[in-house]
């Protein structure tokens, strides 16, 4: 009973937690220091509950009511964490005007005070047993942590697409409700408990254990900074999908419980138990080592296979891309995990010996997660950023093959295992010196076909930059965890240059002020520069690689270095909530919808903050891909922008890219002003140079309003930071593509424009039939019709044979 109630107290810790980190992004920003502090709070409650709650089981008669109660506690007190940290973003955003240590002391407070309650769980069920040591703590760490891995693919795959974040949490809190009332059901039956200190003296207290105490305590700062380096390196085989991370995540914990589980039975009979603790923690450094190392063509072969296999049996593109990650994830985490979760029973038998106690448990929990925050900071602040993962986990594992000898020095190890856990460490020294510090950047993934330009494992993510193409067509793309972001080849220079330009040249007012949500290859950026009205020109970005690889791309008008450019290393959304600053305009560029934590940014409660910033007659620009989600997760986007903007506009700036323009207050397309603002002598050539040569061209770009966008997201619910959908959307149908894009073209307007004579709406409508002409070509090609596309760029390129848009498409890749 006491491992199947571990299980879902498991559960219930990782729902909430994966709720809680949602909930940070939200109210701290998606900042790698903020997050982490976050997290740092969570595992720090884990550990004083574990210290605290252990202490406390040893004194008690009756563990599981102990059990129970705090069962109802961590509901409780979850629940309320959940709804604070739902309203926060308001409150800590001007808190931190005010004093930034109670800003900081608010989610910290919320996060960390469940999370006591929750470390305390583990350790004051070891005292309902009343036979075995490390044999039985082993078991239930490994039921603990099995229920964890079930609580980590909950979230993604079921709870949050059908009930939403809050709603997930309410379940969570339910489930631990009916756990805790078992728990007590149970106890009114059970045999009461001797205390632990009436048994004997504390075990922990016996000579050598604040020693074995001392190492699990590294050991812990090891596995959590192996935990931040795969996080880095395992990214560009998988993606940036919420469900990749959960793979990672629960293939993380299965190993943790694989190897507690498998290894629990044997504590207890194992003759050396410091060497087999050092060796287990030795061992598991150069596995982790090596499996970031070894990866390589043959990794991505496997990763298709596993796919293709699970595609046969369940026709099913989520599942076949989950199988694809857990390939990678059992490659590179699982073996490594394994070793240290059998460490952890090893780690018991030295603190606990053969008496079940809370304080033995409570210990060993503290030790190690505290540990671990001080590895996740050291790793992911100071290692990483200085080092690259490879010699991260090369340093990690010299830290791991230290512990193993210290163990030779602090207990009675035999030659055998001194052997062992010396061979070990020369493998791990060995394989340190011999592999290449930019192994992974070789076997990265998006290299193939092209050469690196830029590479960097830093804060926050691996930022990369590939060169494809040759000659005058030659280009550059931009990768961020692995995931092609943009590029500077013709298509990308057109919808980006139009994300900054078409907004200010639309503008009914006089805008003097713009805000770049997302530097990214620094096109749109650049072309803000290209606007004279301008006076203020703001830029938030979030990754500092970003901003160093910005030189590579061209078509941005040296916005790298532009001092009128007021470039600010910070989250778009968090930006937004620090500061009163209102804008002409606020144009987001963000990455793809559907990647974790970016729906931030395309929720109505965003839209919401962002029109709060705008000036009278304000624009926000919303970029809206349309390959990237699925035809109804596309309806919820632009259900989610048309709920809070009462004038909307929808434009096409390229074939697969699409822009949102939103407003408070009525806008209306006047030539003279179109014309006026086009022949500005920056602003002509900027546009001229993509194929946008005159105002007719530019209002053909022109698809519908506000009533054709309802019509398109029908009954569409929209996205919201409690229904992030988009985020947990199943995988891209093959064809969405080709479906969404005639459909919002054959729901087009008249091109409601004024002060255009008849010649002037002519031209208009001969440039709107030649667009749409070609983005006919276009998914004539996407659907394999090479006549159809043919025909049509024939008639296309007739009637603007100079054009460079259309012309990219002829001499470069599509």
């Amino acid at each position: 009973m006491p491992a199947l109630l571990l299980v879902f107290s498991g559960a219930v810790a990782l729902i909430f937690q994966i709720v809680w980190i949602k909930q940070l992004t939200l109210v701290i920003g998606v900042e790698v220091h903020a997050i982490a502090i976050g997290v740092g709070a969570f595992f720090a409650g884990l550990g004083l509950g574990s210290l605290v709650w252990g202490r406390i089981a040893d004194r008690t008669h009756r563990p599981l009511r102990l059990y129970g109660l705090l069962e109802f506690g961590v509901s409780l007190f979850g629940t309320a964490t959940t709804l604070l940290l739902s309203n926060a973003a308001s409150t800590f955003a001007r808190l931190e005007d005010v004093s930034l240590p109670l800003a900081w002391a608010l989610p910290i407070a919320a996060v960390a005070v469940p999370a006591v309650l929750m470390g305390g769980t583990l350790p004051v069920l070891i005292r309902s047993i009343v036979h075995g040591g490390a044999d039985a703590g082993g078991r239930l760490y490994a039921a603990n942590t099995c229920g964890a891995v079930i609580g980590a693919l909950l979230p993604p795959f079921l709870l949050i697409p059908m009930l939403g974040v809050r709603g997930s949490a309410l379940a969570a809190a339910a489930v631990g409700v009916a756990v805790g009332a078992v728990a007590l059901w149970v106890d009114r039956t059970s045999p009461r408990t001797v205390p632990a200190r009436d048994v004997a003296p504390p075990p922990d207290a016996r000579r050598g254990a604040a020693t074995a105490l001392a190492l699990y305590g590294i050991a812990g700062a090891v596995a959590l900074g192996y935990e931040i380096a795969w996080s880095q390196a395992i990214v560009p085989f998988t993606s940036t999908r919420a469900f990749a991370f959960s793979v990672v995540l629960a293939t993380y914990l299965l190993g943790i419980a694989l190897g507690a589980g498998l290894f629990a039975r044997f504590a207890a009979r194992a003759g050396d138990p410091w060497g087999m603790f050092g060796l287990l923690i030795a061992a598991a450094g150069a596995a982790a080592l090596l499996g970031i190392v070894t990866p390589g063509p043959w990794l991505v072969v496997a990763q298709t296979a596993a796919e293709a296999a699970v595609l046969s049996v369940t026709n099913n593109d989520l599942a076949g891309m989950s199988a694809r990650f857990a390939v990678a994830a059992i490659a590179v985490v699982l073996p490594a995990t394994i070793l240290l979760g059998a460490a952890f029973p090893a780690a018991l038998r030295l603190v606990m010996e053969d008496r079940p106690t809370g304080r033995g448990m409570g210990a060993a929990l503290a030790v190690n997660t505290i540990g671990g925050i001080a590895g996740t900071a050291l790793t992911g602040f100071v290692l990483v950023p200085a080092l690259g993962v490879v010699r991260t986990l090369g340093l990690l594992a010299a830290g791991a093959a230290a512990i193993g000898l210290a163990t030779i020095a602090a207990g009675g190890t035999s030659r055998r295992l001194k052997g062992a856990i010396v061979g070990v460490a020369l493998v791990s020294v060995a394989v340190v010196v011999l592999a290449p510090a930019d192994g992974l950047a070789r076997v990265f993934p998006g290299l193939r076909g092209g050469s690196l330009a830029f590479y960097e494992e830093g804060r926050g993510g691996t930022v990369a930059v590939v060169e494809r193409g040759t000659g005058a067509n030659r280009f550059r793309r931009l990768y961020i965890q692995g995931v092609s972001n943009s590029g500077d080849a013709m298509p990308s220079l057109r919808y980006m240059r139009l994300q900054a330009l078409l907004p200010l040249i639309v503008h009914n007012g006089e805008p003097r002020s713009a805000l770049v949500i997302g530097y990214g290859t620094g096109i749109t950026a650049g072309a803000m520069l290209r606007h004279p009205g301008l006076e203020r020109r703001v830029v938030a970005e979030l990754l500092p690689a970003v901003l160093k690889a910005a030189p590579l791309f061209k078509g941005t008008f040296g916005a790298s270095s532009d001092p009128r450019l007021d470039i600010r290393l910070r989250d778009g959304r968090r930006e937004l909530q620090r500061s009163d600053e209102t804008y002409d305009l606020i144009t987001l560029e963000p990455p793809p919808p559907s990647a974790a934590g970016v729906v931030n940014l395309y929720s109505s409660d965003f839209y919401r903050l962002a029109a709060s910033r705008l000036r009278p007659q304000g624009i926000v620009a919303q970029w809206l891909p349309l390959p990237t989600q699925n035809e109804d997760d596309t309806r919820s986007l632009v259900r989610s922008f048309v709920d809070v903007f009462p004038h909307a506009m929808l434009w096409t700036t390229e074939l697969h890219e699409m822009l949102l323009v939103g407003s408070m207050d009525p806008m209306t397309l006047d030539l003279g002003r179109i014309r006026q603002r086009m022949a500005l002598p920056d602003v002509a050539p900027a546009l001229a140079e993509v194929g946008v040569r005159s105002p007719e061209v530019l209002l053909a770009t022109y698809v519908m309003g506000r009533d054709g966008l309802v019509r398109f997201a029908r009954n569409a619910p929209a996205v919201t930071d409690d229904r992030p959908g988009i985020e947990y959307a199943t995988w891209v149908r093959r064809g969405d593509f080709g479906l969404v894009l005639p459909e919002l073209l054959n729901l087009r307007d008249d091109v409601p424009v004024g002060g255009a004579d008849e010649a002037a709406l002519a031209a208009v409508a001969s440039r709107r039939e030649e667009l749409l002409t070609f983005y006919r070509a276009g998914t004539s090609a996407l659907a394999g019709d090479r006549i159809g596309w043919a025909r049509d760029m024939r008639s296309v390129l007739a009637a603007d044979p100079d054009n460079p848009y259309y012309r990219w498409f002829v001499r470069g890749e599509p």
